[in-house]
């Protein structure tokens, strides 16, 4: 008989057990998922991207097939923040990274140089889209951007990384 209740008793504790393990599982489930909606809302504030197997994959050169383009020196004004008067200036030098063994390199690349005043035009059009703020935040922003704008002029993927070296004031 003792045998009996003790079992019943092991029996209720196990129903008790189970009821709030599943009680205590879909709490946490509810919370995480609210967890991640505000790193989400965070995240998108503060303009990070968590999903970065969505990011554009970056093209791997061998450093020997790299060759680079010096853009000279550029003092760039930059766009005005909201409600401010001062101007600020962008002093920058931009590097561009080719890939050499591309074709349209021996194409186009071998000869930047005859499309310097151009590539100046895109890059100061692009800086200039940026307030002093967004500059000394996110440089790989302005990077992206004028990457963007460079590839679409010439209509190909030789020039596959740009590198900004400057100074925000």
């Amino acid at each position: 008989m003792k045998k009996n209740v003790i079992s019943i008793v092991i029996l209720a504790l196990l129903i008790v057990n189970i009821v709030l393990s599943s009680i205590t599982m879909f709490s946490v489930a509810s919370t995480n998922q609210k967890t991640a909606a505000l790193v989400t809302d965070i995240s998108s504030a503060v303009s990070l991207d968590l999903k970065s197997s969505e990011a554009s994959p970056v093209k791997n050169v061998p450093i020997a097939d790299v060759v680079t383009y010096d853009v000279p020196e550029m003092t760039i004004p930059l766009k005005r923040a909201e409600g401010e008067d001062k101007d600020h200036f962008a002093v920058i030098t931009v590097t561009l990274s080719m890939d050499s063994k591309s074709k349209e390199y021996k194409k186009y690349g071998e000869d930047i140089d005859s499309k310097a005043s151009l590539i100046k035009g895109e890059i100061s059009d692009t800086v200039a889209g940026f307030t002093l703020d967004e500059a000394r935040s996110d440089g790989h922003a302005i990077e992206a951007a004028i990457l963007q704008r460079v590839q679409a002029m010439y209509d190909s993927d030789f020039i596959y990384d740009v590198t900004i070296s400057g100074i925000y004031q």
